[in-house]
């Protein structure tokens, strides 16, 4: 079956799961395989769930007509998601980075939601599976695409260039992530700037931070840039008063304006004056901009204020990297007040492993600290005074029995290292 005849069923059914346990009448299974499952057995059971097609890779796995056998599932899944891509004209923003991309995407579509039909990447949707997913949850009605790019080795982001074919582009920053699959920062610089390379070589466009010398010289040959930073950019802002919660003044083409955030960290400042720019590139007005934006609260663990009994407790532990811990801590480190570190290890830093996590025990030294606890076994070679524990329910059973009273906590790590556990017992 060709892909506009796969395309014209996907019309009558546009609907697409790739697990049974979401399927729906209706729908079209996709039964792709993995290192430990093999999707084509479940194709008979998403059918009696009541899907209306099972796309195949084995014909092993073939009961009627309504079970589709083609070359190899994954690649036709995202041969029909850049068909359904080229059937619209409209901008299409791409976006990836070390750091806040996700906090980028959630923001910039709050903004354009102010004034546009908007469709954009659910949660971290942002690999080989999830780019054409969103893709394929992109209607008719829609007027603005926003497509997060994650990427942890050399030309990933290139392939996802080629399906999701964007025309706009934002590379939030290039920092010391995935270094075990890019191979160092330039490896880095290089993976993150194929989606750069794409732009330039589709006369697209990009919003780039002017306060990033690398990405002006991972731009050159990109014409159309709209910039933003907190000096020599188009869209300027600076933090009004220092506080807990983000408090910006944002000045672009229009009036300026302030911009009251409900997010945690300095760090963010970039994330809201991206937010700010492609709002008002697009013709939305910096009071709508302004109302998207402070209406917006982070969740799933992303710069999160939460209180628990008498704590307050700054929860951003997503993801962790050297470059977006030392961020988290040094803002940390300026609210006043006694405060406590709750650090996860960080994950695949491959070669550069315990390098990394002894100058982050480095780093934090520079600070007194009412208590710092560890967890991760990527601590364990590293010399420090502070508390250590090999995995998160070992933390959390200390803290469960040594609870902290009208502390201010940070707790920072990668997804891996599970530090959503310490919160959990925290009270």
């Amino acid at each position: 079956m060709t892909i506009p005849q796969l395309y014209d069923i996907y019309l009558q059914y546009p609907s697409v799961q790739t697990d049974t346990r979401n399927i729906k009448n209706g729908d079209i299974f996709f039964a792709l395989k993995g290192p430990n499952f093999n999707g084509n057995s479940f194709a008979a059971k998403a059918l009696e769930l009541g899907a209306q097609f099972a796309i195949i890779d084995d014909p092993a796995f073939q009961i009627n007509e309504h079970t589709i056998l083609v070359d190899d599932v994954l690649s036709t899944l995202q041969q029909l998601a850049r068909h359904h891509r080229q059937q619209f004209d409209i901008p299409f923003i791409g976006i990836t980075g070390s750091n806040g991309k996700t906090t980028s995407k959630e923001l910039v579509t709050a903004v354009l939601k102010q004034k546009f039909v908007t469709y954009a990447t659910e949660g971290n949707l942002n690999n080989h599976i999830g780019v054409p997913l969103t893709l394929l949850k992109i209607k008719s009605d829609a007027q603005m695409a926003v497509i997060e790019m994650g990427a942890n080795h050399q030309r990933e982001i290139a392939s996802y260039c080629e399906i999701a074919l964007p025309n706009y582009a934002i590379i939030n920053n290039c920092g010391k992530a995935h270094i075990e699959g890019f191979g160092g920062i330039e490896g880095v610089k290089k993976g993150k700037g194929e989606l750069y390379d794409f732009i330039r070589e589709s006369n697209g466009s990009i919003f780039i931070n002017a306060d990033l010398p690398y990405l002006a010289e991972m731009s050159m040959g990109i014409d159309k840039q709209i910039s933003y930073g907190t000096q020599n950019a188009q869209y300027l802002g600076r933090i009004k008063e220092q506080s807990l919660m983000l408090h910006l003044l944002v000045e672009g083409d229009q009036e300026s304006v302030e911009i009251q955030t409900n997010l945690v960290g300095e760090y963010n400042v970039p994330n809201v004056l991206l937010a700010v720019a492609v709002g008002s590139f697009f013709g939305i007005n910096i009071q709508d901009i302004k109302t998207a934006i402070e209406a917006y609260q982070p969740d799933n663990s992303r710069s999160q204020f939460v209180s628990k009994g008498t704590n307050q407790i700054i929860l951003d532990a997503y993801n962790a990297n050297p470059t977006s811990m030392r961020a988290a801590i040094t803002n940390f480190s300026k609210i006043e007040g006694p405060k406590i570190l709750f650090l996860g290890a960080m994950k695949e830093m491959g070669a550069e492993e315990f390098a990394e996590h002894h100058e982050l025990v480095t780093f934090i030294q520079q600070w007194n600290w009412q208590l710092v606890l560890l967890v991760g076994k990527e601590f364990k070679a590293v010399k420090q005074e502070h508390l250590w524990f090999e995995d998160a329910d070992l933390a959390a059973e200390y803290i469960a029995n040594n609870k902290p009273q009208d502390a201010l906590i940070l707790i920072k790590g990668s997804r891996g290292s599970k530090m959503e556990k310490l919160l959990e017992v925290l009270s």
